[in-house]
């Protein structure tokens, strides 16, 4: 019986006063952040410098990268939006409406992915329409690592006050 009270102790449902779930929270943010497009962004300053192989790297990760994520986009993308919403439907009415502290955390974390995913498919677009090369590619991706990070600091300063008035407000009823 101490052994499961120790698992269940571990693995506390209460997400926001979990440890875990702070770490899991910065690790997405972080590795989010660093792969735009899923081209990790240390490659895209390597070519920035001007290092011909880079530059060539660089072109056939973004190349390989939105021609990927357009085809999920274009393939699944009517069911995929279909399941996403009605997950994130699902996580939100048993988060805030019926009170679950893990379906908040979860909504916490896979909404602004959404957004992330949307902005990702608009991204693939506007380089695949544009052709984008070169510095302009540079810029596009700069671009859209700016405003990943932006939904990330909105992400972790909404989930942290959401956390902190969960976690005063559980430390003053219970």
């Amino acid at each position: 019986m101490d052994l499961i009270n120790e698992i269940f102790e571990l693995i506390d449902m209460r997400s926001f006063s979990n440890l875990w779930f702070w770490i899991v929270l910065a690790v997405m943010w972080s590795t989010v952040s660093h792969w735009v497009l899923g081209v990790p962004w240390d490659m895209v300053l390597r070519a920035k410098k001007g290092d011909p192989e880079g530059i060539e790297d660089l072109q056939d990760m973004v190349r390989i990268s939105t021609n990927r994520i357009l085809y999920i986009a274009t393939e699944t993308g009517l069911v995929l939006a279909g399941f996403l919403c009605f997950v994130l439907t699902s996580l939100f009415l048993l988060g805030f409406v019926y009170d679950n502290q893990f379906s908040q955390a979860v909504f916490l974390l896979a909404f602004p992915m959404s957004l992330i995913a949307v902005l990702s498919i608009g991204t693939a677009q506007a380089i695949r329409a544009g052709g984008l090369e070169g510095e302009a590619l540079y810029k596009r991706l700069h671009k859209h690592r700016l405003i990943t990070q932006i939904i990330g600091m909105l992400s972790i300063f909404a989930t942290a006050m959401w956390g902190m008035l969960q976690n005063m407000t559980a430390g003053a009823l219970g």
